[in-house]
């Protein structure tokens, strides 16, 4: 692999890093602002709370937004000025929650945050697979997906740090406010990284601005002429000089696959048990200071086993690494449940706990990404991938909405014990399980371009 493809996909992937750590920073402020605030309660009867909605959720429904239109400025801007922007709202989400006075001003920022991190997830992945090539696309566009597992870590680990070190009632925003640094920092860096070539041909850019982007990324001039060719002919295949428009029918098996690898991922509850990690422990028995601790073994197991499915991503491929993530799902989810259920310890609910972020990182964590951002054709891609992050974040963000009522909730089998999310969460794993046997393709080692004609109806198939 060139060393200049891999430390441009690397800075592209610095978005990620971001994403994650912008995620689960919330985690580490949820009870002190809870508590500070006052914002544990109900809106009017609904089963809704202002915590859910304002302080917790309100950054994934700016992901959403940001998800769902983030295919816009991806294809009219570039990726590369999309990423540059993504820093600057990062940047600015950052300092304005840890300033933020009050409950509205803080959710406002959150917000804009979580714009960020739903563009993020459509130009980066889409940015990285452009520049990469078949046999080295899975492990480099997963390569984003590290940095979200590896921001997640860092997140818990400077959640803690600041918990020890200052005071609980500003340690929150030093939480939040150190996102900056690493903001600024990554915004600096996009400067740096040229055009996807395959955008530039789609915007008609002269084949010499083109074959410039080709060799700032490590191809020489004559491979990169032949590179151009092929791109142009796919471009020739899929337009027929006209406006291809994603609903026309002709993506159809796509917009299901892209659906539904993102609805998967969220229906295993990763985010509930990211966002609420603490809070989770502390209902198995931990203290307060033992969850902090706790949450940072959750980020090292992810980040481990995110390691081993980059690895294994382009040998194995993408269906095989879903079927493992899938079992390892079932077993841990329901393993959960059981704890919470009969009361076990707290140590034997940790480890299940663990064993379930490592199967997502070794399945969904390592596939989704890669997945949607390679079955859509070039002229569509920037909007096929909104689609499918767009159906992800909708869900997690009604995932992280509801699910505080759960955890809080006096009725029924809710009452103090949380033990019927992890069971429901296990059933829909089974019902991924099936979907990965029977539904979806597997992508490894073929071309985008080749990709694009397969899913489109146009030539053989893929299984």
């Amino acid at each position: 692999m060139d060393k200049r493809i891999f430390r441009i996909s690397l800075t592209a992937a610095l978005a990620g890093f971001l994403f994650g750590f912008d995620t689960v920073v919330i985690s580490g402020a949820n009870q002190p602002i809870k508590e500070i605030w006052d914002t544990n309660w109900f809106l009017g009867d609904s089963i809704f709370t202002f915590h859910g909605i304002f302080i917790m959720s309100m950054a994934l429904w700016g992901t959403v937004l940001g998800s769902l239109l983030g295919g816009i400025p991806t294809d009219r801007l570039g990726r590369k000025k999309t990423l540059f922007w993504i820093g600057i709202l990062y940047f600015a989400s950052a300092l304005g929650s840890a300033f933020a006075p009050e409950a509205y001003s803080f959710s406002f920022f959150r917000f804009i945050g979580g714009v960020g991190v739903g563009a993020s997830s459509v130009a980066a992945p889409v940015y990285i697979s452009e520049i990469s090539t078949a046999e080295n696309r899975g492990r480099l566009t997963a390569m984003y997906q590290f940095n979200i597992v590896f921001g997640i870590l860092i997140a818990f680990i400077s959640n803690y740090l600041i918990g020890v070190i200052f005071d609980e009632s500003i340690a929150w925003r030093w939480m939040l406010g150190i996102e900056g640094l690493p903001a600024l920092i990554y915004t600096l860096l996009v400067f740096k990284i040229p055009h996807s070539p395959r955008w530039l041909l789609m915007k008609d850019r002269a084949d010499s601005v083109v074959i410039q982007s080709l060799t700032l990324l490590g191809i020489d001039k004559e491979k990169a002429t032949v590179h151009l060719t092929q791109i142009k002919v796919s471009l020739k295949d899929t337009t027929e000089k006209h406006k291809e428009n994603l609903f026309s029918g002709k993506y159809n098996k796509a917009l299901v696959l892209a659906f539904l690898i993102a609805f998967f991922n969220q229906l295993s509850g990763i985010n509930f048990v990211l966002y609420y990690a603490p809070e989770i422990l502390e209902r198995a028995g931990l203290a307060t200071g033992e969850s902090l601790f706790s949450s940072i073994s959750i980020g090292i197991i992810n980040l481990i086993f995110t390691f081993i499915g980059i690895a294994l991503i382009d040998k194995l491929g993408r269906k095989q690494l879903m079927y493992i993530g899938s079992i390892g799902y079932i077993i841990s989810l329901a393993m959960v449940g059981w704890c919470f259920y009969s009361g076990a310890s707290s140590v034997l609910l940790l480890i299940f706990i663990l064993v379930f972020i490592a199967s997502h990182a070794v399945g969904q964590g390592a596939v989704i990404w890669v997945f949607i951002s390679e079955i859509f054709p070039n002229k569509v891609r920037s909007y096929g991938q909104s689609w499918g992050t767009g159906t992800h974040w909708v869900f997690a963000a009604l995932i992280t909405l509801l699910t505080p009522t759960f955890l809080d909730s006096e009725i029924g089998v809710f009452k103090d014990n949380p033990w019927p999310i992890f069971i429901f969460f296990a059933f829909m794993m089974v019902l991924q399980l099936l979907w990965v046997i029977f539904m979806m393709p597997e992508t490894k080692g073929i071309s985008l371009e080749e990709l694009g004609k397969m899913l489109s109806g146009k030539k053989g198939k893929i299984s």
